[in-house]
């Protein structure tokens, strides 16, 4: 939908807000249609348009070789907007020097990438803002979470709209609406056959990953390879720019001892014991992976009603094609690993559902839910006042006895469960009780 001109406006955001309306329709002709220069749309977008009407800071974080510069610089062009990035060794050197004057002269609309190198900067841009508060002055891109740098997000505080931008969702590369966040909440789903079974396809799929760039090479060795360089760099580069790490080279292991552990309940001591560093050390490590995107931790749900629940989070990576690489596997070999295949399965749904999510209107929280007696759902999606749950099988048959965590759970919720469904891999949505569904995963990019 275009966005709507508020006529009440001051000129300053009565213009921007034109730009982006002109614009609108045109992107979304343009994603429709075949992909210039080889370029995937990025659902995102509108999201980031809707921002720059009524914030003056847009921030597009996520990591490294998701697309956030081209991303930006796309939305930019399109507005106005300057570009400078603070991988350049004479801009970070510059801003470092003289933050106050550094923002002082800076052009009207500008489009500051790898902000995170220079957390000189946020104050004199908090300074900025303050002065001239008006709408769509800066586009900010981070390769490091500024959530959990609080002298950065702080200083931003109520001047800036944060966005998430991640790897490529499957959608994405389809080109297709993905619509079953939207049936999982509202529309419900119809049932009959939708999709098709994957089978080893599937192995291939997840391995292969979201990283444009890690998608541009032609086989899976060279994939690999991309994947592995990509760990190097950033623990060469971003993390010594986050933190004084004594063994930068446990850092690759220990994300590599994660990968094993993927979609697992999050065990320090496991994840410590190969090293000669304290667990303490270790969940530092953790940490740091997480502010740069590697891995996150998915938190358990929870309900007055349940007393008798698992209070631990879930470890994910956040890319399977990452996952696999750091494990050495490629598809036919996952194909035949079922229990890690099982495992892979899981993120690389979770991180599907998080890349849909990260577009939609409406916030949606994601957590796990297990109690003591190992009853689970691998996740539970909150939107507004509603909830669902996701279970993930790695088969292409169900049974009733694999909706017994989802029943729990619409038992815990009650009048909050909108839908209940076991992804799996077959072709046929089925119904198994009351607003309960096995539905394809193929369901999550094809049309439902």
């Amino acid at each position: 939908m275009p966005l709507a001109l508020n006529l009440q406006l001051d000129a300053p955001r009565l213009t921007i807000s034109r730009k982006i309306s002109c614009k609108w329709s045109r992107h979304k002709l343009q994603s429709a249609e075949m992909r210039p220069n080889n370029l995937y749309p990025r659902y995102i977008r509108p999201r980031v348009m809707e921002a720059l009407v009524d914030s003056p800071v847009v921030l597009i974080h996520g990591p490294r070789q998701s697309g956030k510069t081209t991303l930006s610089r796309l939305v930019g062009d399109e507005l106005g907007f300057a570009y400078l990035s603070f991988d350049d060794d004479v801009q970070r050197a510059a801003a470092q020097s003289d933050p106050v004057g550094y923002v002082a002269d800076l052009p009207e609309q500008v489009i500051l990438d790898e902000v995170q190198r220079v957390p000189e900067l946020f104050t004199s841009l908090k300074t900025a803002v303050d002065a001239r508060r008006e709408p769509g002055r800066f586009i900010l891109t981070g390769s490091a979470s500024v959530l959990l740098i609080p002298r950065l997000a702080d200083s931003l505080a109520g001047r800036m709209d944060i966005l998430r931008l991640h790897p490529l969702a499957q959608a994405e590369l389809a080109g297709t609406d993905a619509g079953f966040l939207s049936a999982l909440f509202g529309a419900g789903f119809k049932t009959g056959v939708v999709g098709q079974r994957l089978g080893q396809a599937l192995g291939n799929r997840m391995m292969s990953g979201g990283y444009p760039a890690a998608l541009t090479r032609t086989t899976a060795r060279r994939r690999t390879a991309w994947y592995r360089n990509y760990v190097e760099t950033l623990v060469q580069r971003d993390v010594r720019d986050l933190g004084r790490i004594s063994s930068l080279d446990a850092l690759p292991r220990l994300l590599t001892l994660a990968a094993g552990q993927t979609a697992c309940l999050l065990n320090v001591s496991d994840l410590a014991a190969p090293f000669q560093i304290s667990r303490p050390t270790i969940r530092e490590y953790l940490t740091l992976l997480t502010r740069i995107f590697l891995m996150e931790e998915l938190p358990p749900w929870h309900n007055n009603r349940l007393k008798r629940l698992i209070k631990t989070p879930k470890l994910h990576l956040s890319d399977t094609g990452l996952a696999g690489a750091l494990l050495g596997l490629e598809g036919n070999a996952l194909w035949n690993d079922r229990a890690l295949f099982g495992q892979l399965l899981e993120t690389f749904v979770y991180q599907e559902l998080r890349r849909q999510a990260s577009w939609q209107e409406d916030a949606v929280f994601f957590s796990h839910f297990r109690d003591k007696d190992k009853v689970e759902v691998d996740l539970v999606l909150e939107s507004g006042s509603t909830l669902a749950g996701v279970e993930v099988k790695a088969a292409s048959t169900v049974t009733s006895d694999d909706f017994k965590g989802l029943r729990k759970l619409q038992s815990a919720a009650g009048e909050f469960f909108r839908a209940g469904v076991v992804l799996y891999d077959g072709g046929a949505v089925v119904p198994f009780g009351k607003n309960l569904y096995a539905v394809p995963i193929s369901g999550l990019w094809e049309n439902l």
